[in-house]
């Protein structure tokens, strides 16, 4: 299965600012498992309908009808505030009625049991299923037995979608276009899933991209990918429009892939010696949660002139509400029985 299954190609051209479509324009997606795969005009589409979403999430009143009668789960297999809240607040800014729901991994570790769940979530017809899961692939395992839509909010270390998407908005807003700029990626690149889909995106549009990380966070052939990387931090900097910055996540390692901590800042931490590498106006940004102090300065961090960290966070209930906009409004009827097939709609 791609990472976007469609139910159509027909996907509108690049739209310009003058022609975005609107809340509900364009057609709609099947799932959304990752950013690999899709092509540019995909990509803006998405874009385009979240844009049309930060005017709604600013004003007095933020809640519509959209999606009323619809029905979305949460399923997270791991702790997640920020992601998780995000996608209920736009779930319910739309509309939809909003189940959270928090599975311990360690009851689903086996195939079988997951599809179990599968299969009863998909007897409780919801039109959209929010996934994140500790072990790659397992989103699109659980895709491939329910009926409806599903999103992929961080499956171990392979994808992250919406990351992607709500970074590409903000650095689009802030910058105009993402053609050209060069974009660094600096941190835990192995263990990343926001770096992998911020690498699809963000080259997919034109943009440059480099990434930075010891070579023990390096993943061999990477650069297959269409990066160039960058083991010494300065040299990586060098020039760029943007740095994003990524959390060690030693909760992903097992056994020690930096000498310490107070050496990883020396080398690998943003301040403001490293980041006078980059251009003078270069954006800052950084997926959260921050570990101040390891991947980044807090005074780097906390700079209203630089960093776009707060935005992202603004952005990506945007993007979440253009994204299930997408995904179920426009969606033709799910199958009402208990059996399940992985072409419905497709």
């Amino acid at each position: 299965m791609s990472p976007v299954d469609r139910t159509s190609h027909n996907l509108p051209n690049r739209a310009t600012s003058e022609s975005q479509p609107g809340p509900g324009s364009g057609t709609h997606l099947r799932h959304l498992l990752g950013i690999e795969g899709m092509d540019a005009q995909e990509i803006v589409a998405l874009l385009d309908r979240a844009e049309s979403y930060v005017a709604v999430n600013q004003a007095a009143n933020k809640t519509s009808d959209l999606l009323a009668g619809r029905t979305v789960i949460n399923l997270f297999f791991e702790t997640s505030t920020r992601t998780r809240t995000s996608f209920e607040l736009a779930g319910k800014r739309l509309g939809a009625d909003v189940i959270n729901m928090e599975v311990a991994w360690s009851s689903i570790k086996k195939g079988e049991t997951l599809i179990d769940t599968a299969m009863t979530l998909n007897a409780m017809h919801p039109d959209a299923l929010i996934v994140r899961a500790p072990d790659s692939g397992a989103v699109q395992l659980l895709s491939e037995k329910v009926n409806c839509a599903v999103i992929n909010a961080g499956d171990g270390s392979h994808e992250h979608p919406t990351q992607a998407l709500l970074d590409a908005l903000t650095i689009r807003r802030r910058r105009g276009e993402i053609a050209g700029l060069k974009v660094a990626i600096s941190g835990d690149v192995a263990h990343s899933r926001v770096a992998r889909s911020n690498i699809h995106l963000l080259t997919t549009l034109g943009a440059e991209v480099r990434v930075i990380a010891p070579p023990t966070l390096l993943p061999s052939g990477i650069e297959t990918l269409g990066v160039t990387a960058f083991t010494d931090m300065r040299a990586g900097l060098a020039d760029c429009d943007v740095v994003m910055m990524l959390r060690l996540q030693t909760e992903r390692m097992q056994g020690s892939y930096v000498p310490s901590i107070r050496e990883y800042f020396r080398f690998y931490g943003l301040d403001y010696d490293k980041l006078a590498h980059a251009k003078a106006d270069a954006l800052i940004m950084h997926p959260g949660p921050m570990n101040r102090g390891v991947e980044i300065d807090s005074v780097v961090a906390d700079d209203i002139d630089r960093s776009a960290i707060r935005e992202q966070v603004e952005m990506g209930v945007a993007v979440r509400m253009g994204v299930l906009d997408a995904l179920t409004r426009q969606a033709p009827t799910r199958a009402t029985t208990g059996d399940v097939d992985g072409s419905i709609g497709a």
